[in-house]
């Protein structure tokens, strides 16, 4: 079902949104506005307009969710996945500064955060490097409809460049997180150049576009990294403020809990590397989020 939220502004845009058909419709006196009235023994004919496009949205919205609450019973989610709101139009993003004490000493840099500024209560889930492959996940994440971005490793994601074109075609982004996963203040500014310029180069080439985005392995990364990382295109680099796993979530705030705007990392990863499939750790993680009053929402739509 629509939460009561989601009714309550659906019915205050519907009737807004009759107001002004009304208004348009009719003059001050209450009498059609210069138009003739219908022949005798028809009706007359209201042009499609403003409410008629607010009902379907309302309809499409309901439908929506009518699936994906079967999908969540086909799943085994204890509660359906909320419903995100519409996202920002792209002048009103948020404004995405780095975090505090993330910073490198130049602001101008392609900024660190853990966290999109928003009063909305949603969240966004991200999942790393590319490891497992697991069919499961592709048709889960379509069918509960729930957003994710993928940052892919090139030196995983070539066992199946196939999988993520998949992938692509349902709507994720792909974003970049590096060729060999090393850890980068290790290396010198021409090293990381070379495992970020390169992973862009294998991302535009495989799946058509150069990620603006860009997570370092293990989320260190040095002012090389950042001052490489603008040089190959990228605007801005996401960490996170909690992970998932398929049996507990792992936070990176004192209060341990989830917070408007907070992303979320999880990994490609199988019952050989954790305690669970890459379905286990999405029903965790969405169990989670759902309880606590959150909908996932689209990274890029953000930022």
């Amino acid at each position: 079902m629509v939460s009561k939220r989601s009714r309550a502004l659906l019915a205050a845009l519907l009737v807004a949104a009759l107001g002004s058909a009304c208004a348009a419709e009719t003059g001050a006196d209450g009498a059609a506005a210069g138009r003739a009235g219908p022949a005798a023994g028809r009706q007359p004919q209201r042009p499609p307009g403003a409410a008629d496009a607010l009902t379907a949205y309302v309809e499409r919205v309901q439908k929506a969710q009518a699936a994906r609450a079967l999908a969540a019973r086909k799943w085994g989610l204890r509660a359906t996945p909320l419903a995100a709101p519409p996202p920002p139009a792209a002048a009103e993003k948020p404004h995405i500064t780095f975090r505090k004490g993330f910073g490198v000493g130049d602001p101008a840099l392609p900024p660190v955060f853990t966290t999109v500024p928003t009063k909305e209560r949603i969240v966004f889930l991200t999942i790393d490097d590319g490891a497992e492959k697991d069919p499961r996940l592709l048709e889960m994440m379509d069918e509960l409809d729930v957003p994710y971005s993928a940052f892919l490793s090139d030196y995983l994601v070539k066992e199946d460049y196939g999988y993520f074109a998949r992938m692509r075609d349902r709507g994720v982004a792909l974003h970049n997180h590096t060729l060999n996963h090393r850890y980068m203040p290790a290396l010198s500014y021409a090293e990381q150049k070379r495992e970020i310029c390169g992973q862009q180069d294998v991302i535009e080439k495989r799946y058509g576009k150069r990620p603006p985005l860009f997570r370092p392995p293990y989320g260190n990364y040095n002012a090389d990294t950042l001052r490489a990382a603008r040089s190959c295109g990228v605007r801005a680099v996401p960490l996170w403020a909690a992970e998932a796993f398929p049996d507990h979530m792992e936070w990176r705030e004192w209060d341990r809990d989830l917070h408007p705007g907070d992303i979320i990392l999880t990994h490609f990863r199988g019952r050989e590397d954790w305690n669970g499939t890459m379905p286990d750790m999405i029903r965790q993680v969405m169990d989670v989020v759902t309880a606590k009053g959150y909908a996932v929402a689209r990274l890029e739509d953000y930022v």
